[in-house]
């Protein structure tokens, strides 16, 4: 199993890190690949790439995999030996029969009963290095500069190509941490950022001339066990943190390389927001110092919300008030324009390039590999026994129950005086329901045993949350547009026509979300033991 980090460089950035690469011994090689897939793309969609690569004078048939997080990767290769005659192979998945990847990668040729065809090509030179870490998290790490292009339509009128430049660091052997100490320094050092862009999806974007992609969202996360009896804290802190990271990584890369869709940065800050639920409500699964460190990653993590809320926010909120505000008879009146708070806004990429951020996504991939990689556990196993050891899967689940329960009481309690907290509080309760209903989506399948039913209780409850997300989202929305409009009527007497209009509706609101958060406290309680 391949575990790797790849990261994009920046144009003015690749003469200083082919400069560092060469401080060691270096390795130079052309590598040329021809990728295959079906025409409707079944290895694509099930994130599987095959390939056949020339390298040097011998060629590679390779095919790889996702693995269970966003460093793994399953991988296998056979080397085919130089060709006769310089002809190129041909392509034959047969060759990785008897491997997990193989299986996988017959299962859905089998499924799909289509004949593979050459999808896109890449023509990359390739300087390597190996760079031992020493001390506690001794590695040896292979860095990898790729430079060239993908191309898709290869000779004909059609042809589009697409510039490769990235830095891949794979771990050889040794300890996980070794290999996320050195990402963070290269990342650091020379303004680079995580990408979960491959080549070949490079060139099924070129074939689909595709600019933008959707955005991802959160999915549940995904137990090895799947009756759950062998999972202890540390594990499912790392499944909760891997989904987390599942919906941000993609997006972060978006728009890391320049992209500014609503719905991506909009995405990447639920995953921002349900990563931190996850720091805050799973801590205790697992009180091994360091593996969890909350202290250390909430502030970027804070910053880069906020940074981003700020810009999406201020233009969202607008474009949702707006047109009740001109139905009501409001002036006609842009609180942006002239928006000296915008101005002085960051660029999405420019939060998302930050070195704090990155340092902060290259941290929380290694936690959810550090115990997955054999030779990593083995490396630890000393300094794992003076620590204290993760919860078993019964009390994992009797710490979830509390914190669940304890989550619904506040909300409920809240509920019932919503119109008389103050509104530092009233922002505070709009937070714990997204707690609850983050940690009830996490935690769900943990509670689902086979027959029981309590799959569709839990379902039941999350719709129970519902219409309180929605009412207390509204009711934040109109008080952030207050308050915009009231900064906007400094400078332009139009603005207080939507101030009065908002202030007028406050108290509907506020009871709106009593009565909506009234009826979770109905809501039964799908993690109740029987």
């Amino acid at each position: 199993m391949e575990i790797e980090f790849k990261f994009h460089i920046p144009a003015e950035r690749l003469k200083a890190v082919e400069a560092a690469m060469r401080r060691g011994t270096v390795a130079r090689t052309r590598l040329q690949a021809r990728y295959f897939d079906t025409a409707d793309q079944a290895l694509a969609a099930q994130g599987i790439v095959l390939r056949l690569r020339k390298e040097g004078r011998r060629w590679v048939q390779t095919v790889k995999a996702t693995g269970d997080n966003a460093l793994h990767r399953l991988e296998h290769n056979v080397d085919l030996g130089a060709a006769a005659g310089g002809a190129s192979p041909t392509i034959d998945p047969q060759r990785h029969q008897g491997t997990p990847v193989g299986e996988r990668l017959a299962k859905v040729l089998a499924e799909s009963d289509a004949a593979l065809v050459e999808r896109q090509s890449t023509d990359i030179v390739r300087l390597t290095r190996d760079v031992r870490t020493t001390g506690a998290n001794a590695a040896v790490v292979e860095l990898a500069l790729d430079v060239g292009k993908v191309v898709a339509h290869a000779g004909t009128p059609e042809q589009r190509e697409s510039p490769v430049c990235e830095l891949e660091l794979e771990l050889k052997r040794g300890d996980v941490q070794g290999l996320v100490a050195l990402a963070r320094r290269w990342s650091q050092q020379h303004g680079l950022w995580f990408s979960t862009l491959s080549k070949a999806e490079r060139g099924a974007r070129l074939l689909a001339k595709l600019e933008l992609v959707p955005a991802v969202k959160a999915e549940t996360p995904r137990f090895a066990d799947e009756k759950n009896s062998k999972l202890d804290g540390r594990t499912i802190q790392q499944a909760v943190v891997a989904s987390c990271l599942a919906q941000m990584l993609p997006n972060a890369s978006e728009i890391a390389a320049g992209s500014t869709d609503e719905e991506q940065i909009h995405q990447l800050r639920i995953g921002i927001r349900r990563l931190r639920t996850a720091l805050r409500e799973l801590a205790g699964l697992d009180a091994s110092a360091g593996l969890l460190d909350a202290a250390a990653w909430e502030p970027p993590l804070v910053e880069a919300f906020h940074a981003l809320g700020a810009l999406r926010d201020r233009q969202q909120v607008v474009k949702l008030a707006q047109p009740q505000l001109r139905s009501a008879g409001a002036p006609e009146f842009d609180p942006l324009t002239g928006d000296q708070a915008a101005a002085r806004v960051q660029s999405a990429g420019d939060i998302v390039r930050t070195h704090a951020f990155q340092s902060v996504l290259v941290s929380l991939i290694g936690f959810t590999a550090t115990t997955t990689h054999a030779e990593a556990a083995k490396a630890g196993e000393a300094a794992q026994q003076e620590q204290p050891a993760p919860l078993d899967a019964g009390d994992a689940r009797g710490f979830l129950r509390k914190r669940l329960q304890r989550l619904h009481k506040q909300v409920v309690r809240d509920g019932q005086r919503f119109e008389s907290l103050p509104t530092e509080d009233q922002h505070r309760t709009r937070k714990r329901l997204k707690r609850l209903r983050y940690l009830a989506e996490f935690v769900a399948p943990l509670f689902a045993d086979a027959g029981d039913g309590k799959s569709s209780a839990a379902e039941r409850y999350l719709k129970r949350l519902r219409p309180a997300q929605d009412a207390l989202g509204e009711f934040n929305d109109e008080a952030v547009a207050m308050a915009l409009y009231r900064e906007a009527a400094a400078h332009d007497a139009r603005a207080w026509f939507a101030v009065g209009w908002f202030s007028a509706r406050h108290a509907a609101g506020a009871k709106a979300c009593r009565k909506a958060l009234g009826k979770i406290e109905k809501a039964r309680s799908f993690w109740a033991k029987k």
